[in-house]
């Protein structure tokens, strides 16, 4: 029997910038940061009130270069919805993470299954943000 997830991998184009990101902006801890063969890096992040959670991230540098660039583009475009985080005050996080430059596509609004802002990271990917009662 499956008993949870510990670690989910997120596609990035820039491992320094996605670091940037989930770590400066949306205030993410570093859980593992360490060098890999070939001059790559090992690095998962993950939401400081949620132990035992990683989030890889995955620089699409990793894949061929065809692979890679296919993959780009789908990420740029805001093809993949990625995941939901919650908050408990979603006007407050909406407020702070804007002012810290986060792009939201969606201000928090009231939907029937609760109140949802959505943002892009760094690269593209897009996340819904939503208020936990």
């Amino acid at each position: 029997m499956i008993t949870k997830m510990t670690h989910v991998s997120l596609p990035v184009i820039d491992l320094d910038r996605a670091h940037d990101f989930y770590v400066n902006k949306l205030g993410f801890k570093v859980i593992t940061d360490v060098p890999m063969p070939g001059g790559d890096r090992w690095l998962t992040v993950g939401p400081p009130e949620q132990p035992g959670f990683e989030i890889i991230l995955s620089p699409i540098s990793r894949l061929s270069k065809e692979s890679g660039e296919a993959l780009k583009g789908l990420i740029e475009k805001g093809t993949f919805g990625v995941g939901l985080f919650t908050s408990n005050d979603i006007f407050a996080t909406y407020e702070e993470l804007k002012a810290k430059g986060v792009e939201f596509t969606k201000a928090p609004k009231k939907e029937f299954y609760g109140t949802e802002a959505i943002f892009k990271d760094d690269s593209g990917n897009w996340f819904s943000l939503l208020l936990t009662n």
